[in-house]
């Protein structure tokens, strides 16, 4: 095997795009975990979203349009968790798998209810209207094109860390998961800001969601997210709630899933297609060594 295809400039490349759709999704999760809620959900918001980006790039002939509606969809999709677990105290595990399913089984409804097609989205009349990008040209000459999402991401990669360790915002919502008492001591409402969590969680999956259907693919296809909110959960535990490790960690998983496409003429892609999920697994059980060495320790 030629190992110069696996650790390559194109790799490079890869793994920013399919990081980013895991980042964008793991800073959603992230804010709900600071208010003290773990949302298993984000899958179905990132289903809901990319179908609904799809849909309104179709129907208005605009990607602004198509982040527009899956803003949309990841907000109603929040405002409902947040319902739910905070207004009437559901187990926020049971909900979030069931948000899952929902949104798979509501999207694949609507697939075959207005455009009428099955599997995947391919208009008959008009188009979908990809995500802008740009081309950067590197040191080597070599010029790679990006979508617009990917350094919006990184961006908000810092806006969430500054936020969180930089404004009084950020320490009410830490403060409503770890300490809600003296939140509301202070004249702060724990409930407002664990809804605000997950409003905010469920607008960057949505936007996760549009990356995925109109920047990374072109197309919405049902249950296209394949599992990926579940890694972005696995990347939040595994940073431990900072922005910047999260970040880092969804690289990681996009380098392992980049691998396993470049590994293919060599092993089975059955078999390359379980990679990023077994980097996943192998992070929680380093994540649980690590706890179990400090508990040792202390």
């Amino acid at each position: 095997m030629d190992w110069s295809t696996v650790f390559s400039m194109s790799t490079l490349v890869n793994t920013v795009n399919t990081a980013t759709i895991v980042v964008l999704a793991g800073l959603g999760c992230l804010l709900t975990d600071q208010v003290g809620i773990m949302s298993i959900g984000i899958d179905g918001m990132m289903t809901a979203g990319a179908f609904a980006a799809v849909m309104g790039s179709w129907l208005c002939g605009s990607w602004l349009m198509g982040i527009v509606f899956a803003l949309a969809a990841g907000l109603l999709f929040g405002l409902f968790y947040a319902v739910f677990v905070v207004r009437f105290k559901s187990d926020e595990f049971i909900i979030g798998v069931a948000m899952n399913i929902f949104a798979v089984a509501l999207t694949t409804f609507m697939l075959r209810s207005i455009p009428g097609q099955t599997g995947s989205f391919h208009p008959a009349t008009g188009t979908v209207t990809k995500l802008p990008a740009f081309t950067l040209t590197l040191p080597g000459g070599t010029p790679v094109t990006l979508s617009l999402m990917v350094p919006l991401s990184w961006l908000l990669v810092a806006v969430c860390w500054v936020m969180m360790y930089r404004t009084p915002l950020g320490y009410w919502l830490h403060a409503s998961g770890e300490h809600p008492e003296s939140l509301r001591s202070v004249g702060r409402s724990p409930e407002r800001m664990r809804y605000l969590g997950s409003l905010l969680c469920g607008l960057l999956c949505g936007l996760s969601g549009a990356y995925l259907s109109l920047g990374y693919l072109s197309t919405f296809t049902e249950n296209m997210s394949a599992s990926r909110g579940y890694v972005a959960v696995a990347c939040v535990i595994f940073g431990r709630s900072n922005p910047l490790y999260v970040f880092l960690a969804a690289l990681l998983f996009g380098f392992i899933d980049t691998a396993g496409q470049r590994m293919q003429g060599v092993v089975d892609p059955t078999l390359t297609a379980t990679f990023p999920y077994i980097g996943t697994i192998l992070m929680m059980v380093l994540l649980a060594a690590r706890t179990a060495i400090r508990k040792r320790r202390a």
